[in-house]
């Protein structure tokens, strides 16, 4: 069988390291940045963190922030417009996934413009250029989509989340400064570490999970497990901000190439329905979803019980199982994640429409257990 596996060209990790982007700007001969980002990493001076390290190397650039959480489908087609008329010749993505997921948008639909209705970009779409060069700087330890072939826009015409494939999005640069991270407060620190958290576990028991993924999983868990809960009560904290940023890459390396599992078809309907924060999602959905797959990945969670310092000797596979899933639900709820559908929103009356969306999803098939619309609603319900 042939395995492949796609990471950036170049990435950085360390305190202060966006500095590097002057010098990788020079290396590629590029010119002018679009920077792409949200108004609030704009308004609290985050953006200007970065962008100072252009003003200094003598880098123009123009800044479109008009990210949204969940970014759409008009966002997209907002930011090439924006970066059409800016006469930049790359990108540089500041944010969360949602900025760096709309940075890959544009960029692919600007050197592939017969997919400029964005939509046609769901799933593993044809494209035949690489995106415009991307530098990405990530500002939270979750979606690791600095490092990801993976970007998520929804439609909001029909109310879904468009999960697209494409190694031709994958940023040439990352860089993982978690100096960056420091003033998100405790409630986003939360989600995105629950979401990285979630990418390892699905990414470590996906259908497509080999020797080398799950290498990087295993590692992604222990230094998520061990960090996620200091980083939340001490922002400031560089040892825990420092391990979270790195730890989210590793996770991202891994599952961007082996793919993920039903807690993210899952949780894809209720952002692009709901508008509830993705990270928060898969934490109210992981630990039941694990629940419901361990008799397809008992061995796997042994794994995971280790990772996160649950397993003790002597213990049966099924205890050890059992340990990882309480794991994984006592962690949520230390960092003060909801823990049930109704505290977002959400009724009995809306599951029909989330079930039918999760069974479509792109992540849904890699699931290791097999699942069908029916089981899936019944998942929903035990979160009600």
């Amino acid at each position: 069988m042939t395995r492949r596996f796609v990471l950036n060209e170049t990435a950085y990790f360390g305190a202060g390291s966006r500095e590097a982007i002057a010098d990788e700007v020079a290396r590629k001969g590029l010119n002018k940045a679009l920077i792409v980002t949200d108004s609030s990493l704009v308004k609290f001076g985050v953006v200007a963190k970065v962008s100072e390290v252009l003003d200094k190397a003598g880098v123009p650039f123009e800044i479109f922030d008009e990210v949204k959480p969940n970014p759409t489908v008009a966002n997209v087609k907002s930011g090439l417009k924006a970066y059409a008329e800016s006469g930049a010749d790359f990108i540089l993505a500041i944010g969360g996934g949602s900025s760096i997921d709309t940075a890959k948008a544009i960029g692919i639909i600007t050197n592939n413009p017969e997919f400029s209705d964005v939509v046609s970009l769901e799933g593993v779409a044809p494209t035949k250029k690489r995106s415009v060069p991307i530098i990405a700087v990530p500002t939270t330890a979750g979606t690791a989509a600095e490092v990801t072939i993976n970007y998520v826009i929804t439609d909001e015409e029909n109310k879904k989340k468009m999960v697209c494939v494409d190694p031709n999005d994958i940023p040439v640069v990352a860089v993982i400064d978690a100096e960056l991270m420091y003033s998100l407060p405790k409630g986003l620190t939360a989600a995105t570490g629950m979401d990285a958290l979630t990418h390892a576990i699905e990414g470590l028991i996906t259908k497509g999970a080999w020797e080398l993924s799950d290498m990087f999983e295993i590692k992604a868990i222990e230094m998520i497990a061990e960090n996620l809960p200091i980083a939340v009560e001490e922002p400031t904290n560089a040892k825990a901000r420092e391990a979270m940023a790195l730890g989210q890459y590793v996770a991202g390396m891994a599952f961007s190439n082996v793919g993920l599992g039903v807690v993210h078809g899952m949780a894809h309907p209720m952002g692009a329905i709901f508008d509830i924060p993705h990270g928060v999602a898969n934490a109210v959905l992981l630990p039941t979803v694990m629940e419901y797959n361990k008799p397809a990945a008992k061995e796997k969670y042994v794994e995971i019980a280790k990772a996160m310092k649950v397993y003790k000797d002597g213990m049966s596979v099924d205890e050890a199982a059992d340990a990882a899933v309480e794991a994984v639900k006592a962690l949520s709820i230390k960092v003060g994640i909801p823990q049930t559908l109704t505290e977002l929103g959400i009724t009995e009356n809306d599951i029909d429409a989330l079930a039918a969306s999760a069974i479509a999803d792109v992540c849904t098939p890699g699931n290791p257990r097999d699942i069908d619309e029916a089981t899936i609603k019944e998942l929903y319900k035990k979160i009600l």
